[in-house]
């Protein structure tokens, strides 16, 4: 069974590991998910119920039931009159972005795997969006602000016993948390030998060199594993961690905390992080302003906590 321990130098079992890694939406997604202000829409006749669909207009063109049916799916919400009204705005923005892109007669090739949809979109969010820019000030003010950000991760040399167990045996995860206890309970006598208590307890593979880890950092082990392991300080943790692979007893041999890094080393991915911020704020703008200007029937779109679809 793999332990998720992570150690590297061979020591660890390398077990699963979560991505964490940020993912930029594409445009389409991002156009869908912004939030839109609209008052001054003219109600229409509207659902007399749940097994009808709002009746909405968007300068003159109607939405399809069967496209708000097939809408709903990507916009999973408490109640169905939320969802319902989600899935509309989606596509009511859709539309005027539609429109627009007609009216302005764009034309586009789109990118190697690009629905055609989604570069027409994006065509028309580089024609009508300005780029932002963000400038050195504004870049050092955020670094300034945000600086335990920007450091270096920190490194645990450590090593372990995995009482292993499945996650959905309770009777068998209570009786290794006992055993892992009471090896606790022996390593903190004198002369308590942790090699010998890994070889002949440990499941995991770490165990031929003493249980020991090597040097491990974040990211590298499974999550609820982790986080327990980066509060520990220095020697034998009080009490087994546990993880979904068992109970581990843990003996933190070194610790080398994160340094915090220059601004250089970081400017680059504040840059494009602040113009990422400022191009969405720049593109729920944009939405409002078409949603502002439409002749839209049947939804207000006027960013309420409480949707309300007519």
């Amino acid at each position: 069974m793999a332990c998720g321990c992570g150690g590297g130098n061979g020591g660890g079992c390398s077990g699963e590991q979560n991505d964490s890694g940020v993912i930029q939406q594409a445009v389409a997604e991002e156009v869908r998910a912004a939030a839109v202000e609209f008052v001054d829409a003219a109600p229409e006749l509207i659902a007399s119920s749940e097994q009808e669909w709002p009746r909405i207009k968007v300068n003159g063109v109607a939405l399809e039931a069967e496209s708000i049916a097939r809408e709903l799916q990507y916009h999973p919400a408490p109640n169905r009159q939320e969802a319902v009204f989600l899935a509309c705005q989606a596509l009511v923005i859709r539309e005027l972005l539609q429109q627009r892109i007609q009216a302005l007669g764009l034309q586009v090739t789109p990118h190697a795997g690009e629905p055609a949809e989604e570069a027409a979109i994006r065509a028309l969010i580089e024609c009508e969006v300005p780029l932002p820019v963000a400038d050195e000030a504004a870049c050092q003010q955020f670094f300034e602000r945000n600086r335990q950000r920007y450091a270096s991760a920190p490194l645990l040399a450590a090593r372990h016993i995995l009482l292993a167990c499945p996650a959905d045996d309770a009777d068998e995860r209570d009786a290794m948390r006992a055993q892992a206890e009471q090896l606790v309970s022996q390593l903190q006598q004198p002369g308590a030998d942790f090699a010998a208590l890994a070889m002949a307890h440990s499941a995991c593979p770490s165990k031929a060199q003493g249980g020991a880890l090597g040097q491990i950092s974040k990211g590298q082990t499974v999550p609820e594993f982790e986080r327990q392991l980066f509060r520990l300080p220095l020697g034998l943790a009080s009490q087994p961690l546990e993880s979904r692979y068992g109970f581990h007893v843990v003996w933190v041999d070194q610790r080398i905390e994160g340094q915090l890094l220059p601004y250089e080393a970081v400017e680059g991915s504040i840059r494009a992080e602040l113009n990422q911020r400022v191009w969405q704020v720049a593109v729920a703008q944009y939405l409002k302003g078409l949603v502002g200007e439409a002749d839209i029937q049947g939804i207000i779109l006027d960013g309420a906590e409480s949707p309300l679809v007519q």
